[in-house]
């Protein structure tokens, strides 16, 4: 098979770039730089996932399509498959449409089935398995067509990247233009990762025989994202699966799609908090909104859609409240929009872990298990004198009552376990002396 890039361009050339050089520009750099043979079995694959600074949204690359072609995917945690949009041309030798009532489109739970009475070609077939993808960032949803198609990632031992590994009928959806809209620029889809029989983790661990696992990384620059099991070892040397937290992925009943079929369950990773604290004392909340009831209303997700944690507005309005008074000694500044609570930044010290504030615990199944947001994750710097608790107010009847967002992800290492349903997490990577940064993706 045919090179998909040259291999003269070498990862030490990223050490003369600008690091506020655009974010595409750096990920293309640590794209070029892995080999170019293939590889069968891999034991896990990696791909380096960049913010865009914009729009807020975290973004990786792939290879797909026969010749291939790089596409820059926006990154949606509890999206239900990989879609693309096939409007400006999907050329490709290996493009396949999924048909009606085929194993695939059974696998995507699909009940529609269509014809296209335009020119024929990716996106337009007749007896086609149709699905509706959706840009979860604008909640747009269409029709489209379901399909396979070669996809690509590097290999990884852990360590550093191997070999690319191909999968030769990788399952997609062709989306239409229209759906890019609110994305970061550059970008022609979204790789949604959520909890389906044809997820890219869920087709990539069938392919390749890997652990139904994947885990995330995410960073202010370039972080990172496996599919397939551990290690994870991180510059200078640290294995950061070695010291995760576990806690059980609990199940809505309901979709939180914008088009679902009756009886569907949300793919959204919902974990089970049931209380916070703020310097390790609890803040007074409706205990009610931490269940997700029969409607699937409440509870508490992780979301990459979002930039900053939303709360519900009474758990909103005590957790500021509690955080102020852990804080009542610091100079408080009028609030900058979307925060609600800023303060002096020449007034707060800094830490390993970030500004010097009160942690935030999300405490979970027992006392003891809680994941611990410090200062790097809390916090938000809107200028050189304002500093602001990035928690934003989500109104008085949202679907989920607390969704943690990209922020509060950030340099924190979490292992998404299908096989178990269960999510593995650091806390902040920066107590280890690492970040998300440090994966090795040198060749």
């Amino acid at each position: 098979m045919a090179s998909p890039v040259s291999s003269s361009f070498a990862l030490s050339q990223l050490s003369s770039i600008p690091m506020d050089s655009s974010p595409l520009l750096l990920l293309s750099i640590l794209f070029l730089s892995f080999p170019l043979s293939f590889s069968q079995r891999p034991h896990a694959l990696v791909s380096p996932v960049a913010k865009d600074p914009s729009t807020l949204q975290y973004f990786t690359k792939v290879y797909q399509r026969t010749p291939f072609v790089t596409l820059n995917l926006v990154m949606d945690l509890g999206g239900r498959y990989l879609w693309v949009d096939c409007d400006k041309g999907h050329v490709s030798s290996t493009y396949r449409p999924v048909r009606c009532r085929s194993a695939e489109c059974s696998l995507a739970n699909s009940i529609a089935c269509g014809d296209c009475f335009s020119k024929p070609g990716p996106g337009c077939n007749n007896n086609t398995c149709g699905v509706f993808p959706e840009n979860s960032f604008i909640h747009l949803s269409t029709g489209g067509e379901l399909a396979t198609d070669v996809f690509s990632l590097p290999s990884t031992d852990g360590y550093k990247p191997g070999p690319a590994a191909i999968d030769p009928h990788f399952i997609f959806s062709c989306g239409s233009t229209s759906l890019l809209e609110g994305l970061a620029r550059g970008t022609t889809g979204i790789i949604g990762l959520g909890r389906t029989k044809i997820s890219p983790p869920e087709q990539l661990a069938e392919t390749f025989s890997f652990q139904r696992t994947f885990a995330i990384c995410l960073s202010g620059s370039i972080g990172f994202m496996f599919f397939g099991g551990g290690p994870y070892v991180f510059l200078p040397g640290i294995d950061v699966s070695k010291s995760l937290i576990y806690t059980p992925l609990l199940i809505n009943p309901v979709s939180t799609a914008g088009t679902s079929v009756n009886g569907e369950k949300s793919a959204e990773y919902f974990i089970g908090v049931k209380s916070i604290k703020i310097n390790e004392k609890p803040v007074k909340l409706n205990q009610s909104l931490l269940s997700i009831n029969k409607k699937g209303v409440g509870g508490t997700k992780i979301s990459t859609v979002n930039p900053y944690t939303l709360l519900e507005s009474s758990i909103y309005k005590a957790v500021l409240g509690a955080f102020a008074t852990a804080l009542s000694k610091v100079k408080q500044v009028a609030p900058v929009a979307p925060f609600g609570l800023c303060f002096d930044a020449k007034s707060i010290g800094s830490t390993r872990v970030g500004p010097g504030v009160p942690a935030i615990d999300l405490v979970l199944q027992s006392e003891s298990v809680y994941w611990r947001i410090f200062g790097a994750n809390s916090m938000v710097t809107v200028s050189d004198n304002v500093l602001c608790l990035g928690f934003v107010d989500a109104g008085t009847n949202p679907m989920t009552s607390i969704v943690i967002g990209g922020h509060q992800l950030e340099d924190n290492f979490l292992v998404f376990d299908q096989a178990r349903s269960r999510l593995g997490f650091s806390s902040s990577l920066l107590f280890r002396q690492t970040t998300c940064s440090n994966f090795n993706y040198t060749t």
